[in-house]
């Protein structure tokens, strides 16, 4: 929930403020985070790059790959936050249910749950 004061020109994320002791609670929170579709095609894009690389990682036995599935989930996820969302990304805050998000928001978009068009 966002709060804006308009008098005062103060916006409050009340979810910003609390600490998320389970995913469940967490992923409301996750969501707002990520409410432009565009800001959500960059994620899913990065995440499905991540997956790619991962895959040929462990198929050619070459780990220096797995870098690049991390610059290619991170890369496109922080792009998008800085430049479409303009919010701060969650990983900072919330290192694995953000990873953890990612995916699930990944297999939404997938089954349809989720609009990045």
């Amino acid at each position: 929930m966002v709060l804006i004061v308009p008098d005062l020109a103060i916006i409050v994320n009340f979810h910003a403020m609390k600490r998320f002791k389970t995913f469940e609670e967490f992923y409301p929170y996750y969501l707002e985070e990520h409410r432009l579709p565009r800001t959500k095609l960059f994620h899913f894009s990065g995440t499905l790059g991540s997956i790619v690389f991962i895959i040929l990682a462990i198929l050619t036995k070459t780990p220096w790959i797995l870098i690049l599935a991390a610059l290619s989930g991170y890369g496109a996820a922080w792009l998008s936050h800085f430049f479409i969302e303009k919010n701060k990304p969650a990983t900072f805050k919330y290192p694995l249910y953000s990873l953890m998000g990612d995916f699930r928001m990944f297999f939404e978009i997938l089954r349809g749950k989720q609009r990045i068009f």
